[in-house]
């Protein structure tokens, strides 16, 4: 095939534009060109409000040599590639009495059981809430009432906390295996857009991830896969130094020897309860902090130099400020045209997330701003009862008391001014909260320790001069973005294996991963790792 890269249209660009270029460039007729894939799509807004779409395409022509066409064009955008996809086709026999069990049904669970049941595993997947369609109902009735259920929230469920989120699917994790176009490609299949395979911020939203996930799982089922919903994995079971059974809804107990823990990085139970097993883990440095809103043409006047850009759709922002302390602050799970949520897991604590349906419709746009938490916080702010590879989970949990106690309950709102002048707010500006769940104006900087508060104010006042009104008065914050990863890390080997054999940490709740991709990504290493493991024993 030959690639050409660096294409640039104007972002309104014809439907025929792109294949008069690539003919343009190759100098060929169309009726030569047999196949032409896009490989990447990305923004130039460099001269906005000129903005520009640049690609990377792979052309595959009929009947003409392409090396030949590739010298004649001489040009140094145009390289011949041989580009191949993942390919995981282990040699060996597999042992049909041997089921591995997989805890979670995120991103991490649901690929790892895939490329499990792919290669013929059967696996079981455990999931401590509902099925997708019981869980979106359960999440609206929560937003609505306030009544939590523990088990099945935004938190816990099929498809696990990013099913709720903006479903972004980029990932800068290094990636030589073609594991991330998998990932895609296994997203389209299961009713993702095909824009997804080359945009270069690809997102599907949380109306589409519902029937997404649904159709994973319907997939993993077809290939001998077998999910329990409603199944709460509450204990291990050890013998000579390996996992044997583990208990599930403290009732009865199923046969395990390769057990994979995708439970998700609010599993704080599940962590406490593997601690006390003895399953080697330790403190991790996380970040939290607050969401704040602003409405979404301003952010797209900054962006894109207009307010409105039908054919992009809501802009995105992406920004980093070092303090002067030395304290990194910076947004994450940036949510154009969405919604700030209560993304609570446990009664009397309270938690915000972000998210988006694939429209990005809403008037406003929302980002956590976060700041970096080490452990040597949790020391100085954390419960010292706690042992020191739960503090950071403590740490958690003593912000989310403070939110749920202020909001009573609701989520807490304080404008921007007001942050600054530690006092609650009594009013609403212009800005308006798009959110699910009941909200309260209140004092969201008093519940914050004084690092946090003091690095958010002087990096919101650093982002005012990169997006004009970034800092205005009457933004909105809301507290308390806690649950941007998670703070343990359950150390596994160059196997993928715990000290306790047969017990594969995975995905972002075990510290492997930091998003929907990456998470899936390291379901699907984990998943080689298991199999690879089953059959060297079988030789």
């Amino acid at each position: 095939m030959i690639r050409i890269t660096q294409m640039k249209l104007p972002v309104d660009h014809g439907s025929d534009a792109l294949m008069k270029k690539i003919t343009h460039i190759l100098r060929v007729s169309r009726d030569e060109i047999e196949r032409v894939q896009i490989v990447r799509q990305s923004l130039d807004a460099r001269k906005k409000p000129e903005l520009y779409l640049v690609y990377s395409v792979d052309v595959s022509l009929k009947s003409i040599r392409e090396e030949k066409i590739w010298k004649k064009v001489n040009n140094k955008n145009v390289t011949l590639t041989d580009e191949k996809g993942y390919d995981f086709a282990p040699e060996g026999k597999v042992n049909p009495a041997f089921r591995p069990v997989v805890v979670g049904s995120g991103p991490a669970g649901l690929f790892c059981a895939w490329l499990l049941a792919r290669h013929g595993f059967a696996p079981q997947i455990l999931e401590r809430g509902d099925k997708v369609e019981e869980r979106i109902r359960k999440v609206n009735a929560f937003w609505e009432s306030g009544i939590l259920d523990e088990e099945s929230n935004v938190q816990f469920g099929e498809g696990g906390a990013g099913t709720f989120s903006d479903g972004k699917l980029n990932t800068t994790v290094k990636d030589p295996r073609g594991r991330n176009r998998k990932v895609l490609e296994l997203f389209v299949q299961a009713g993702a857009p095909e824009e997804i395979l080359w945009q270069q911020k690809p997102h599907l939203g949380t109306d589409q991830l519902i029937s997404i996930v649904r159709n994973l799982r319907r997939s993993i089922e077809e290939m001998g896969g077998r999910f329990f919903f409603g199944t709460k994995m509450t204990d291990i079971a050890c013998g000579k130094g390996r996992i044997t059974a583990i208990e599930v809804n403290h009732k009865e107990w199923l046969p395990a020897d390769a057990l994979v823990l995708a439970i998700g990085h609010s599993a704080r139970d599940t962590f406490q309860m593997l601690y006390d097993r003895g399953v080697p883990m330790s403190a991790k440095s996380f970040a939290a902090g607050i969401r704040i809103e602003h409405p979404q043409t301003m952010i797209n006047l900054s962006q894109y130099g207009r307010e409105q850009a039908p054919r992009l759709g809501a802009a995105p922002y992406k920004l980093t400020h070092q303090t002067k302390d030395g304290r990194g602050v910076y947004s994450f799970c940036m949510c154009p045209g969405g919604y700030v949520v209560n993304a609570s897991s446990e009664k009397g604590l309270l938690a915000v997330n972000g998210m988006s349906y694939h429209g990005r419709d809403s008037r406003n746009a929302n980002s956590a701003l976060i700041v970096t938490v080490t452990t040597e916080d949790f020391m100085k702010y954390g419960d010292s009862s706690v042992p020191e590879a739960l503090r950071g989970i403590a740490f958690q949990r003593a912000l989310e008391e403070k939110a749920f106690a202020a909001g009573q309950g609701a989520i807490p709102v304080q404008l921007f001014a007001d942050f600054c002048r530690f006092q609650a707010s009594a009013g609403l500006g212009e800005v308006k909260p798009c959110m699910k769940g009941a909200y309260d104006l209140t004092d969201v900087r008093s519940l914050l320790p004084p690092f946090m508060g003091n690095a958010l104010e002087e990096g919101i006042r650093a982002f005012g001069s990169k997006i004009a009104g970034f800092d205005r008065d009457d933004c909105l914050i809301s507290a308390v973005e806690s649950r941007s990863s998670s703070p343990v890390r359950i150390w596994r080997d160059d196997t993928f294996q715990s000290a306790v054999k047969g017990l594969y940490p995975c995905g972002e709740g075990a510290g492997y991963a930091g998003g929907i991709t990456s998470a899936a990504m390291d379901g699907l290493k984990t998943a080689e790792a298991v199999i690879l493991g089953q059959m060297e024993n079988l030789t």
